[in-house]
């Protein structure tokens, strides 16, 4: 819904633009924010999956029994770095609501980037979990 949304509004505001002249005051800021929310939901979505995009190289050069030891290493890392973006971006949230940033008109900004923390707290947790369990997994 949010995708037909996005290609909706992209689409009429280059039609406005192009054939009118003229264009939604709201539509640009509103398609960097379907951007951002569709981003991190489908983030969410494949973190939830493991469909995440990989590179494992190392996983395919290190024999079979061991291949836990680069996914469970490279897990960890998507874990840390996640949790250190969740933990940035709800400073950043805390700023633009202690500054009464505004978003489309009249809304408190902070309440439209909430995905931001959220969405990666969810993905750092997961991953950590998927740490774990390749970890202990693995070993056995």
């Amino acid at each position: 819904m949010l995708l037909s949304v996005l290609v909706l509004l992209a689409s009429s505001q280059i039609v406005l633009r192009n054939v009118f002249s003229s264009g939604l005051a709201w539509g640009d800021e509103l398609v960097r924010l379907l951007v951002l929310w569709l981003a991190l939901i489908g983030a969410i979505a494949a973190s939830r999956d493991g469909r995440q995009i990989r590179v494992d190289l190392l996983s395919r050069l290190v024999p079979q029994r061991l291949t836990w030891i680069p996914d469970s290493i490279a897990m960890a890392f998507t874990a840390v770095i996640c949790g250190l973006l969740s933990w940035q971006s709800a400073r950043f949230v805390a700023d633009s609501r202690a500054f009464g940033d505004l978003l489309l008109g009249n809304t408190p900004a902070w309440l439209l980037q909430l995905i931001l923390p959220v969405g990666f707290a969810i993905m750092a947790y997961r991953y950590a979990v998927r740490t774990l369990i390749v970890i202990i997994g693995g070993r056995q």
